[in-house]
């Protein structure tokens, strides 16, 4: 078989960057409409990941499922703070004990279509670094010739959870700067950082069953 040339394994294709082109100018433009400065911010940090996955897909030559998935967490991302949503299917307004506390605007990120439910944040947190683990894992098998081993995937997800562990700090850097935010209290980061668990540790595990040594050699 024919190596690729180092532009064809660094290339995106044109689909994935139609997909994170058109989702990042609707959403912003939404935030924008809606005076959302918090999104605002959220959308040039997402500006600021999608430079750096560029960076590290150019070292690591990531695999389309990573591309993908990573390109469907921004857009959930995105949609979680600009969408919006029937108010009474959140937590706050559920938990007003007057009309007049009852939120009359709400957006994806709050909603929770049952209390016994998981929040769409939550969701999201979950998928988000189950995504991020599985490109840690494919890290470590290029630019360490790791082996496929359960340390490996050990290793990744706490790579995960690391990554997650800076996405909270980010999520601070915004309630210190911004009078008003979605972020949540000390309950929601806590449950934030157990959903970002439970994704990375299922991710570090199933990598093992998704990737092959052929697999990531056909991309190194």
């Amino acid at each position: 078989m024919t190596d690729p040339t180092p532009e064809r394994k660094n290339s995106i294709s044109k689909p994935l960057i139609a997909f994170v082109a058109l989702y990042m100018l609707v959403c912003s433009g939404l935030a924008l409409k809606q005076g959302n400065t918090e999104f605002l911010m959220y959308a040039v940090v997402m500006l600021v990941f999608i430079a750096i996955v560029h960076a590290l897909h150019r070292a690591i030559h990531f695999t389309p499922l990573v591309l993908w998935l990573l390109a469907i967490w921004g857009f959930l991302h995105m949609c979680g703070g600009t969408v919006p949503v029937d108010p009474s299917l959140t937590d706050a307004y559920r938990a007003a004990s007057a009309e007049a506390d009852r939120p009359t605007a709400a957006v994806l990120y709050s909603l929770r279509i049952h209390p016994d439910f998981p929040k769409y944040d939550q969701i999201v947190h979950t998928f988000g670094f189950f995504s991020a683990t599985i490109a840690c894992f494919q890290a470590l098998l290029t630019l360490l010739n790791a082996p496929r081993t359960v340390p490996t995937a050990i290793a990744a997800a706490l790579m995960g959870i690391g990554l997650g562990a800076i996405n909270e700090v980010i999520e601070f850097i915004a309630v210190l700067s911004m009078p008003e935010t979605n972020v949540g209290g000390y309950t929601n980061t806590a449950w934030d950082l157990v959903a970002n668990t439970i994704g990375a540790t299922c991710a570090g595990f199933l990598s093992l069953l998704l990737y092959k040594n052929d697999d990531i050699q056909e991309h190194a």
